[in-house]
Parts: structure tokens; sequence; C-alpha cells
């Protein structure tokens, strides 16, 4: 019983808090319904937050009040009543259980004082200055932690990551079940065949982006053709490989770079998602421009590269170094924000390597930096194919250290190589 007593004076602590509070609360609304940049709106949705705070604690208190109520009745019958020791047991155990599930208002009024200390010091710093706003969003956000823990939910923030995962899923699945099925081109004659998806959106430039059959060695070949402007510039732009920088599929020493091999030619009638592929295209689409696009986390950036081959195949495949000049930043903006490069070497273009250390660094297709004024010992690097110093698990993507421009940075990426 002692307990019992104990928790209703806490509960009633909380409700005096919390009337404590709301008082402030509401001083403070008025304080900053005359203040500009908009913190009356901020205030008015943290009073909503409050209320609802109030009311789950208004809910503790009568809840314990009944309780309370019962046991004096039950003590009022002990008086006349043989045999109520038993149930007085009964109900001390139910007691019990109510003191250990109600663990939680105890944090909330030590919750409850530390928000209180913050209301009275953003009562002082409301001077009408703009730090007020500031003080309005942390104090929102101290509430909307307080809310959390009365939820009584303790494992909320691990079912949220479990959904965000499956809302991943579901969004792959989409891309993966949406993309068109290739119609095949009954009898082809040679006005309506085309071998690439420039082709077809200069024939017609309202071509949708879909699967279209090319006409590559012979055969029709159904591919995902890209029309318009989704990063690189207007036209239609062909597929021809997709690289996972977390897999070994398209590391720089594969075969896949230089061999006229197929993988996966079914990725390549879906569009961005994340499915590897190398298509026919890889040997056989010759092009002036190359579309570069990498994908970290749910954002996919693009960048366009003034380029003319016979064939990505006719670039690579030799291992010969050719050099491109997009430039340090361009490179660093398919990363965004985690883009870093060390200053120095700078060597871009195709099939870029590093030289002097017993594993150097190399991209297929990308750019290498050092921090020291040559290109022997270079520590970072962004592109596509990669392996060697400084992270030879980073495919694709971007490994930098060693006094990189924007820290050290090790990022996988889904990398995407189109032509037109």
């Amino acid at each position: 019983m002692e307990g019992l007593i104990e928790m209703t004076n806490n509960a009633s602590g909380n409700r005096d808090s919390i009337g404590s509070l709301e008082a402030k609360v509401e001083n403070l609304i008025t304080l900053n319904n005359s203040t500009p940049s908009g913190s009356g709106a901020a205030a008015k949705s943290l009073e909503r937050k409050i209320e609802s705070v109030v009311e789950l604690n208004n809910n503790t208190f009568s809840a314990l009040k009944s309780l309370e109520s019962q046991v004096q009745s039950l003590i009022a019958l002990n008086n006349k009543t043989p045999g109520v020791s038993d149930s007085m047991k009964a109900l001390e155990a139910k007691v019990e259980s109510l003191i250990a599930l109600n663990k939680k208002p105890c944090n909330v009024s030590d919750a409850m004082k530390s928000l209180e200390a913050k209301v009275e010091s953003l009562i002082a710093l409301n001077n009408k200055t703009s730090s007020v706003i500031d003080a309005m969003k942390s104090l929102e956000l101290n509430v909307q932690s307080l809310i959390a823990l009365n939820n009584k939910t303790s494992g909320f923030s691990d079912a949220m990551k479990s959904l965000e995962e499956k809302v991943d899923s579901l969004i792959a699945l989409i891309n993966n079940t949406s993309s068109p099925v290739p119609q095949p081109v009954p009898n082809p004659t040679a006005a309506s065949v085309v071998s690439s998806c420039k082709e077809q959106y200069e024939k017609d430039n309202l071509s949708k982006s879909q699967v279209y059959n090319l006409s590559i060695d012979a055969q029709m070949i159904p591919v995902y053709c890209h029309m318009g402007d989704f990063g690189c510039g207007e036209g239609g732009w062909t597929l021809a490989l997709k690289t996972d920088g977390m897999k070994r599929t398209f590391r720089f020493s594969s075969p896949l770079w230089s061999d006229r091999n197929t993988y996966n030619t079914a990725g390549g009638m879906t569009g961005f998602d994340t499915q590897e592929t190398k298509l026919p295209t890889y040997w056989s689409t010759n092009f002036s421009k190359i579309c570069l696009g990498m994908k970290i986390g749910r954002q996919t950036r693009f960048v366009a590269l003034n380029q003319t081959a016979t064939s990505l195949h006719a670039l690579i495949s030799d291992g010969a170094f050719r050099a491109s000049n997009l430039g340090r930043e361009p490179w660093k903006m398919l990363i965004g924000p985690q883009g870093s490069l060390q200053r120095n070497c700078n060597r871009e273009g195709f099939n870029a390597v590093c030289s002097g250390t017993s594993n150097p660094s190399k991209a297929r297709i990308g750019i290498l930096g050092n921090n020291q004024n040559n290109c022997v010992s270079c520590d970072s690097r962004i592109g596509f194919g990669m392996e060697g110093e400084p992270d030879g698990s980073i495919r694709c993507g971007v490994a930098a250290r060693n006094y990189a421009d924007n820290g050290e940075k090790y990022v996988n990426a889904f990398g995407y190589i189109l032509v037109q």
C-alpha cells in the first residue's frame, strides 16, 4: 500500500508539473504571437503536443485514483467481513503489478522537469529576436521525445527501421514489375528498325521511356530506352551497363569490361533499378555522349560526358588510358555531399590507373586523386569499375583518405552507364 500511495503522489506531482508547464506554455504562446517569422504557428503546434501529454498523464492519474477508491472500500469492508485477508493479498499483487507497469510516469516526471526548465529558459530568451525561433524548434523536438516516451512503445524506433526497409523493398519490387514488358516487333521492315534509343527518339521525339526492340548484331534485343532529360540532357539514351558498387561483378579486373559477353540481360529492361546488367549495346552502339549516374540511398545523380567512340568496348577493352575532361567538381557532384578527392594528380578518363604501389588505385571510368603532386600513390577516387587503394571493396562510388578535400569518405553507389 505504501507503493500505491507513493505512485499516487508521483502522479499528482506529474499533474501539478503539467499544470505549471501548461500555464508557462500558454504564456509563451501569448508572447510568441507578437514574434515575427511565424513562431506563433510553431507555438500552436507545440500547444497541441503538450495537450496530448496532459491527456495521457490525466488518464494515468484517474486510473490511480480509481484504484485508491477501491482499496479504501476494501479496508472498510475488512472491519466487518471475515476472510478478506485473501482478497487483500490478491489486491496487493495487482497493486504491485500496477506499480511495475507504471514505471514510465516516473521517467515522465523527470522529463517534464527538464522540459519545464527549458520553457523557463525560453521565456527568458523571448526578447522578440530571431533566436526564439531556433529555441522553439529545439523545444518542439524535446516535446516530441516526451510524447514518444509516454506512448509506452519502446520498440518504436526499431519498428520504423523495419518498416523503412520494407518500403525500400516494395519500391524495388514496383520498379521491377511496373516496367513495360518488351513488345516484339512483328516482321520489322528496314524503315521501322532502329539500332539505338537515339534513333528511336530522332524518329519520334514523343517516344516514351519504355522497352524498345533494337536491332543489334542481326537480332532484335529488348532494351529500356530513357527518353528526354532525366539529368543528362534531351534525347534518347541507350542503356549499356548497370553496376553495384558492393559487388565484385564489375570490379576493374573483371573480364566483363573487355569481352563481348552479356550479363543478366533481363536487367536491361527494368530502368533505373538495382539489377546489374551488361547489354550488347556495350560493344555495338556508337555515341558522342556518355551519361553517368550514381544512386546512393534514394538519391540518383547524373552527369553527361562528351566523348565520341564506336562503342564503350572500344574505349575500355584494351586497357589503354584515354583521358576525359569532365573536371573534379562534376565527378564529386555524382556522389553529392559526400564527394571527396585529394587535390593533386586528377587523372580522369577510361582505364585510369595510378602507378608505383603494389595495389594501385584504378577505375575503368573515373577520376583519381593524390595528396602529393604526382600520380604514384593515389588514395582517392570516384568512378565505376574500381579497385586498389584505399579500399578495394568499393567498386562504384567514392573512396578517399589522406587530406581529401571533403575528408575521409567510403561510399558504395549503384551505377548507371548510358550512351547517346
